[in-house]
């Protein structure tokens, strides 16, 4: 038998979609895919159903980078609720516990938030996709089991009030993956001594891009009515995803070399790093990085 034929369109590139409240990214994906009558989709990190923002959608060979964007810098708007602990540390969950706020100032917020900045620990949330001995720790505790979680290690690498009106105020929040904000939230209400829980939160930005690029999911049902020529006007270029990374442009040797997966030697390379990489017609190519001998190595080649 023959090799089963792919259904669907061979789209290539990154949507930057504003994902709406209330659906898991999974559906999100799954619904942009479908306008798109893509072969291949992945989303680049999952936003809760209770979060909106930006959710980015690599097509086809996209897919090659999204491990890049799973890795890179998250920026975030939070409006955290003080007073009122949750079981999911969101307004998600059932209310564990309430205190009063009256007393707590727009300084004292300050002072507690600013204990936050730089490399610190967070214990995984229960209520989080992290696994257990093979078994998702959200459905251990919808179980009502609870287990020990190991603290990882996170960089805040900004964070600021941008508001106070008791008794919930608002952070703009620049972090390392693996961040997760409900316990941040949390872990600032229990150093204020009054517990907290994130009331809503927006993803404003990953990696290279911002919140000004974003598109609705509206958006994107509306040119699908106009045809793919629309909706495919919406994708950002593969090599967008890895924007911020030096770029090194190879000889045609280098290129014949490269491509057969072999470190080269580049004239006025950078000295260390992540790079991009484009052919000598100046096409991308993929991830690269600079070895301790100064040559270019291929790591993620389209």
């Amino acid at each position: 038998m023959g090799r089963r034929r792919k259904s669907g369109r061979d789209v290539r590139g990154i949507l930057l979609l504003d994902k709406p409240l209330g659906i898991t990214s999974n559906s999100a994906l799954q619904d942009v895919k479908r306008l798109f009558k893509a072969q291949k989709a992945g989303h680049t990190g999952s936003l809760d159903p209770l979060a909106d923002g930006l959710l980015p959608i690599c097509f086809g060979a996209a897919t090659k980078v999204s491990a890049f964007l799973l890795d890179a810098d998250k920026y975030y708007l939070v409006r955290v609720k003080l007073g009122v602990t949750t079981t999911t540390a969101d307004a998600e969950g059932e209310v564990v516990e309430t205190k009063p706020v009256e007393g707590i100032t727009e300084s004292d917020i300050q002072r507690v938030i600013s204990e936050f900045e730089g490399e610190i620990e967070q214990i995984p949330p229960m209520y989080s996709a992290l696994k257990h001995k093979g078994e998702r720790l959200y459905k251990l505790a919808r179980d009502g089991i609870e287990v020990e979680r190991e603290p990882r290690r996170v960089t805040i690498h900004e964070i600021s009030m941008q508001g106070y009106t008791a008794p919930e105020f608002e952070l703009k929040v620049h972090c390392s993956k693996g961040t997760y904000i409900r316990t941040l939230a949390e872990d600032i209400g229990n150093k204020l001594g009054c517990g907290a829980h994130v009331a809503a939160l927006r993803r404003t930005g990953v990696g290279p891009y911002g919140a000004d690029a974003m598109v609705s999911m509206e958006q994107v049902k509306q040119l699908a009515e106009e045809g793919f020529s629309a909706l495919d006007e919406l994708l950002l270029p593969i090599d967008s995803a890895l924007g911020s990374w030096p770029e090194v442009k190879l000889s045609p040797d280098g290129t014949f070399y490269l491509r057969q997966g072999q470190p080269v030697l580049v004239p006025n390379a950078p000295t260390e790093g992540m790079v991009r990489l484009y052919d000598a017609d100046g096409g991308f190519m993929g991830a690269g990085e600079i070895l301790d001998d100064g040559k270019v190595a291929p790591r993620r080649m389209m």
